[in-house]
């Protein structure tokens, strides 16, 4: 009994082993699908839904336009009726049709009758053509909507991009700082067998150690959100492999020129889709307010007609009474407007308010451009000095952490000393990355608005 016992302890040891190791296996396969910031750029600007969107109504748009310019040609319908009537106790029934008075005594009697009108808007004012170039503007408008969530997404993956890349090096950190902990652990266990260290300080190693583990996990759980949020961009469900292929950037990269922020912002001013689409929404609200003073001037229209129609009660047959009852109708219309209550006054009110309101989007979007591509800049500038800062603090609290460790392990350092100057090579570690691809991603975006493409 014993024996199956262990063949059945020694069976699911070896069934767990088999699962951590496919799942090892899955993962390097999943690991290996990885993606570069353009493959990014590529596949969101294919797939996302919102750009998707943007340009269904793009094609919206055209098929406006196409209607708009339909209202310039004249209009053709054909209607036919045709009734039966039926009148029991009545001995004799008089019809009026097409001026005539037909008598008849059938009880059941059938009628039909045909319409070809045709009309036309010869003038209203103009207001259809109008209509024409406000919808031409409104689908530029469409379009530029389109280019600037094209940027404002591709603004976007950058950042989560940049955000994996900096958090998956600070977990790189944070495994080494792991390494030495638990070496440093090892090392406190063979000192406190030896009776050269107390329980409390190896209590404080563990707990190093325990810290250092934390950071990792957590490095880890960062990751893994930043990667869901940067995959929801790029409409990828939670079964697709997927990694980040950034290299880790040269400090030359880091340190590169900045462009002036006067010079950016001129640029952005001139190429940036939402500038010009305030620009043109102006146009368009000029173009409204034209539009509804055109509603005060009169409208001529033009319309013709032929008609048709039998009767089964006429002694005629039916062929003679189509060719006798056809009739030919012509007509010129004047429309004058005297009083619409308020309509068009009201409609030339709220056309100079939207006019207002534009040029006021207009400077809005301005400022905003301003305070981001300052904002951008300042980072930029000031993360390049803080990077440089950083950097040397980093390598000299590593090698005073190096010799700590060395003199820790010749029993030269208590617990306290190493602790501390693991804290701050953390903290140096930490804050040198931080400012490394911070500046990196403010150097890119402040070029980024000048029209240059993102390379990390």
């Amino acid at each position: 009994m014993h024996r199956y016992y262990a063949n059945i302890k020694r069976f699911m040891k070896e069934k767990t082993l088999y699962a951590v190791l496919a799942c090892m296996a899955v993962l390097t396969v999943r690991a290996q699908q990885t993606w570069s910031l353009q493959d990014c750029i590529n596949h969101a600007l294919q797939h996302n839904i919102q750009i998707q969107k943007n340009r269904i109504s793009q094609e919206q748009g055209e098929v406006s336009l196409w209607q708009d310019q339909g209202t310039l040609f004249p209009s053709l319908s054909f209607s036919t009726s045709q009734s039966a009537g039926y009148r029991p106790f009545e001995e004799t029934t008089a019809i009026v049709q097409n001026g005539q008075v037909t008598n008849t005594s059938n009880k059941l009697t059938y009628q039909g009758s045909y319409g070809l009108n045709a009309s036309w808007t010869v003038w209203n004012g103009g207001i259809n053509r109008k209509n024409i170039k406000a919808q031409e503007l409104q689908n530029e408008i469409t379009e530029l909507t389109t280019e600037q969530s094209e940027l404002s997404i591709q603004e976007q993956i950058a950042q989560l991009y940049v955000q994996i890349m900096y958090t998956k090096e600070a977990k790189r950190v944070n495994e080494k700082l792991l390494e030495t902990a638990q070496s440093q652990y090892d090392r406190g266990q063979e000192m406190l067998a030896q009776g050269q260290m107390a329980r409390a300080d190896v209590a404080q190693l563990e707990a190093q150690l325990s810290s250092a583990r934390y950071d990792v996990t957590s490095s880890e759980s960062q990751i893994a959100n930043y990667k869901r949020q940067l995959k929801a961009l790029l409409e990828l469900d939670l079964t697709t492999a997927f990694d980040v292929a950034g290299e880790v950037p040269s400090d030359e990269k880091v340190l590169a020129a900045v462009p002036s922020a006067e010079q950016a912002y001129e640029t952005a001013l001139a190429t940036r889709p939402e500038i010009r689409s305030a620009e043109l929404s102006i146009d368009a609200a000029d173009m409204q307010l034209d539009i509804a003073r055109r509603g005060f001037l009169p409208t001529v229209g033009v319309s013709a007609g032929v008609g048709d129609s039998h009767y089964s009660a006429s002694p005629y047959g039916t062929g003679k009474q189509l060719k006798r009852n056809l009739n030919a109708s012509a007509g010129v219309t004047v429309s004058v407007p005297i009083f619409d209550n308020r309509r068009n006054q009201a409609a030339v009110k709220q056309a100079k308010l939207q006019q207002a309101n534009s040029r006021l989007d207009l400077q809005d979007r301005k400022n905003a451009l301003s305070s981001t591509i300052e904002q951008y800049w300042i980072n930029a500038c000031t993360g390049q000095q803080n990077f440089i800062a950083a950097r040397s603090r980093a390598e000299s609290q590593q090698q005073s952490y190096d010799l700590l460790s060395e003199q820790f392990a010749a029993g030269l350092k208590n617990v306290v000393d190493v602790l501390e100057g693991r804290d701050n090579l953390l903290s140096a570690q930490q804050a040198m990355l931080q400012s490394k691809y911070t500046t990196l991603l403010n150097v890119q975006l402040l070029k980024f608005y000048t029209g240059e493409n993102i390379d990390l």
